[in-house]
């Protein structure tokens, strides 16, 4: 599966619904090695019933090395689905960028943009698995369930999110529905806006398929604007002005609909 330019905006939705798969949609060349590194682990090592299902890409980028992810938390949050990739600087507003597969790079954009242009601090979250982060959430849903007298189990992701600020903006090569999975899981109260490749496949460049599905550096940054401009941290003027400046045409046809 390659995302948008292979019509496969699905496949880790339908992987969703088999128990037995592990399913991750890596960025980097270090995350695939310790994910690879557990399933020999589990499948052969410990002789695990699953299976994995990754999906990997063949853009020509710059990877960083292992020793970016030599924080034990960074390690242990390739496997489980999220880790913190870079933190914004201070700044007079934040949020929280969530970057699945190569759109990670878009989204990486889309945080330098907005520090530059609208004073916006921007924490970059890898997110390996929104598969994963799902299962967690609905077993620690489950463990509460049936364990009244005892503290609610927090998710991982409602765990790492909720030490930070700022509505939430996951961004996709795949369909909506795939990032959507973790709303439930998220901190109480927080603007969650999900990017995604709903519509019918098409061949093109990257850079034009991208501004087709919406979801690109500058769509990234104009829906965290909006998530903010919803919280009402900055005016929604802004978020006009921010769509002018990079070229968004609000009568463009809806990638749903074309």
């Amino acid at each position: 599966g390659e995302g948008l330019q292979h019509q496969d905006g699905h496949s880790h939705i339908l992987f969703s619904a088999v128990p037995n798969c592990v399913s991750y949609d890596p960025s980097f060349s270090y995350e695939l090695a310790l994910i690879v590194q557990d399933g020999l682990r589990r499948m052969i090592s410990q002789q695990e019933d699953v299976y994995y299902y990754i999906t990997i890409m063949n853009e020509a980028f710059i990877h960083p090395g292992l020793a970016d992810a030599a924080d034990p938390q960074a390690r242990e949050g390739v496997l489980k689905g999220l880790y913190l990739l870079s933190q914004g600087e201070s700044r007079k507003h934040r949020v929280q960028l969530l970057g699945s597969g190569t759109i990670l790079r878009e989204v990486i954009e889309a945080a330098q943009l907005l520090a530059a242009h609208w004073d916006v601090a921007a924490d970059v979250w890898r997110a390996t698995s929104f598969n994963e982060l799902r299962r967690d959430g609905l077993e620690c849903e489950r463990w509460s369930l049936l364990h009244p007298g005892e503290p609610r189990r927090v998710s991982y992701v409602e765990s790492r999110l909720g030490e930070r600020q700022g509505p939430i903006v996951a961004s996709t090569d795949h369909m909506k529905a795939f990032a959507d999975q973790i709303r439930a899981f998220l901190p109480k109260g927080r603007t969650y806006r999900v990017l995604g490749t709903d519509g019918f496949g098409r061949s093109d460049s990257r850079q034009k398929l991208r501004y087709h599905f919406e979801v690109d550096r500058h769509w990234v940054a104009v829906s965290a604007l909006k998530a903010l401009a919803d919280d009402g941290e900055i005016p929604r003027s802004v978020v006009g002005e921010a769509m002018r400046r990079y070229g968004i045409d609000p009568g463009k046809p809806s990638p749903l609909a074309v």
